[in-house]
Formats: structure tokens, sequence, C-alpha cells
């Protein structure tokens, strides 16, 4: 009997795994067909001529390597700070002592309350009289700002489960703040920096509505709004935008494949903990 359950439930769990693989399979042979496949009766089916040419009309023609540059510059830079921002953040309001630290904290926690995309006309009119739009810079801070709160919070669940007494040792042996800071307390919050490393890397490689309102000069666009470039007024090519979205999309499974057990032992120390 327990046989047939396992037999059953692996069935099962076989078929939501295709359920949830074939958007990817769907998207990488969609990217290696003409029009007349994709819109013909093999939609579904392997490619019956193998398009690799689109891949590279969308480097070339819709300069897809200069936009997956832009993204990765922007991402990596909005994940450095994020990280830095709140850690340093994280430890004055949990280890320090000072008038108006709840307050701040509180502050901080009520961005996550503000949805990312209701605040594009303030962000925008601040960006315009700064002269900061086309610019990476004005993906780079809006970005790291909405990242803090969320950064934060994750970094207090694990920050506080952190003995107090290593950091009263530490100072014994003759550590300043800065010492105690960079020694005692980053190495123990190695699991937070992966699940705010993974969560502010796709917040910033997905987002569409700031690219697009912020930057209009092509020098600065990142992937998600080179993509829409793709699309003509009056005919489509259908296989490079699918060669795009796998660019675009590839790199995120593939960077998951690698660090998934970290990610997922990360998370699940912060549940823990919190």
């Amino acid at each position: 009997m327990r046989a047939l359950k396992n037999t059953i439930m692996y069935i099962l769990l076989s078929l939501w795994a295709l359920i949830n693989l074939f958007p990817l399979y769907w998207m990488l042979t969609f990217s290696l067909k003409s029009n007349d496949e994709i819109f013909g009766a093999n939609i579904i089916g392997l490619p019956k001529d193998w398009l690799f040419e689109n891949y590279q009309e969308a480097v070339d023609a819709g300069n897809m390597g200069q936009y997956f540059l832009n993204s990765l510059i922007v991402t990596f830079i909005t994940i450095v700070i994020t990280i830095v921002l709140s850690l340093m953040a994280t430890y004055a309001l949990s280890r320090m002592n000072w008038k108006g630290r709840k307050t701040v904290n509180a502050i901080f926690m009520l961005g996550l309350t503000v949805p990312i995309h209701a605040a594009i006309l303030p962000v925008f009119l601040i960006l315009r009289e700064a002269k900061m739009t086309n610019s990476y810079i004005a993906l780079i801070v809006p970005y790291t700002a909405f990242a803090l709160a969320m950064a934060i919070m994750i970094c207090q669940s694990f920050m506080e489960n952190i003995p107090r007494e290593l950091e009263e040792a530490a100072c014994i042996d003759g550590c300043s703040i800065y010492g105690i800071f960079f020694k005692v307390i980053i190495p123990l919050m190695r699991p937070a920096l992966s699940t705010i490393g993974i969560f502010t890397f796709l917040q910033a490689w997905n987002e569409l509505m700031f690219a697009v309102i912020f930057i209009s000069d092509s020098d600065y666009r990142t992937l998600s709004v080179g993509i829409q470039t793709l699309s003509g007024s009056y005919t489509t090519k259908w296989g490079p935008i699918g060669a795009a979205l796998v660019i675009a999309t590839f790199p995120t499974l593939i960077i998951y494949c690698f660090i998934s057990k970290k990610i997922q032992s990360s998370l699940m120390a912060g549940a823990i903990k919190g």
C-alpha cells in the first residue's frame, strides 16, 4: 500500500514538474522558429528549421548585448549597495542605543507598504531636477531605495539572534566597533546576504516601469526595455523576440541552479530565527 502511495506521489510530482517546465521548453523552441511556424500548425513542437540566427539578430539588430550589459551593471551595483547599506543600518538599529532609533526603524519598515510603481511620478521629478535621468544612477538609486526595507527586515531577523556575548568578547579582546562589525557580525550574516542578494537581483533584473520612464537613451536601456524595441509597428519577427526572452530569462535560472541550496537554507534559517 505504501509503495502504491509513493508511486502515485511520484507520478503527480512528475506531472507538476512537466507543467512548470513546459513554459521554458515553449520559450526555447519559440526562439528558434520563424513566424510561419509560430503561427502555423507547429505551435508547440520542435522547430522544423532551427533558426539559430534569431539569436544573432537579437544581439546585433536588437542590440541585446548592450542591454544585457546594462542590466548586469545596474543589478550588480544595486545588490552591492543594498547589502552594504542594509547591514550598516541594521547594525545601528539593532545593536546601538540612540534617541529616535525606533522611529527611524519604523520609517524604514514603512517602505514595505509603498508599491514601487506608486512612486514613479515623484521619483521621476526628483531625478529630472537632479539631472540624473538617462544614466545608470537613475535606476540604481530607486532600486536600492525600494529594496532597503525588505533587506533590513531580513537582516534584523538574523542579527537579533546573534548572541551579544560574542561582541562583548571581541570588545574585551580589543576590537573597536568597526572590528566587531566586520570580523564578528558580517561573517555570521552570510545566510542573510544570500537571501537579500537573490531578492534584490530578481527585483532589479526584471523591473520594467522605472526603466521605461527614467531611461530614453538607448545606451542605458536595460534588457527588459530592449525586448520591447524588437516589436515593430507593422510587422514583427517573433523569433528574435523569443531569443531575447531566453537571453533575459535563462541567466536567472542558471544562477538559481548553482545557488538553490544556499537560497533555501538561508530562507529556512531566516524563518526559524524570525
